[in-house]
């Protein structure tokens, strides 16, 4: 776990968001319904209201700082929280503070 790119990821308004969206998977449209094995980029694309690129670059910031874990089914890239990852940092935080 690196705790600095976590925090330059957790820096920025929308990725914490994300964070939040992806906690609760079920508040995506109805169109765009979880899968088993995450929620569809297109669908945070859809719900931020954002450009596919400009969403693509907040996703790979926190796919790097290991926040989320890809998982591609076919054309799809399925998103869900790295909830390991983020325990830990929590955990880290509250010790060092």
């Amino acid at each position: 776990m690196d705790a600095d790119l976590i925090h330059k990821a957790l820096a920025n308004p929308l990725r914490r968001e994300i964070l939040a969206w992806l906690k609760a998977p079920e508040g995506f449209p109805h169109a765009h319904a979880a899968f088993a094995g995450g929620v569809p980029l297109s669908a945070i694309q859809a719900r931020s209201g954002l450009s596919q690129s400009t969403v693509s670059a907040h996703i790979a910031s926190m796919i790097e700082a290991g926040l989320l874990v890809p998982t591609r089914v076919g054309s799809f890239l399925l998103l869900s929280r790295n909830e390991e990852v983020i325990a830990a940092f929590v955990r880290q935080m509250a010790r060092g503070l």
